[in-house]
């Protein structure tokens, strides 16, 4: 099982990957569209947790490859400001599973990753 964790801020990104370590997930880290592109093409990965405002790179750039490299792959995208917040983003993205703010606390966003990790 595994999930790929693309966030520009490390530390948060770290909280992330500890807590579904814990629970026997395999899970890779990258903070650019380029890295993030790298990974799901050398991995089979179930979910990915995609930063929506992505320093470099695009996140829905990301998400596309997502679905066309690994179609089976959901993407739950987190961010801190309004854009997309009228639930648009499942219009324009096919694997879109979740729109969620970055500040949702770290055990919910672990329980819903582990229901789609189980569900792939």
């Amino acid at each position: 099982m595994h999930v790929l964790i693309v966030e520009t801020r490390a530390e948060l990104a770290s909280q992330w990957a500890e807590r579904l370590r814990r629970d026997g997930i395999t899970v890779h880290i990258t903070h650019s569209q380029e890295c993030a592109v790298r990974v799901l093409c050398a991995h089979r990965i179930q979910v990915v947790m995609l930063d929506l405002m992505l320093d470099e790179g695009s996140a829905l750039a990301v998400a596309d490859f997502a679905a066309f490299r690994q179609p089976w792959a959901k993407v739950m995208f987190l961010t801190d400001s309004a854009v997309f917040s009228d639930g648009s983003i499942f219009t324009h993205c096919q694997n879109a599973c979740g729109y969620f703010a970055i500040s949702t606390p770290v055990s919910d966003l672990a329980t819903i990753v582990e229901h789609y990790v189980h569900a792939a």
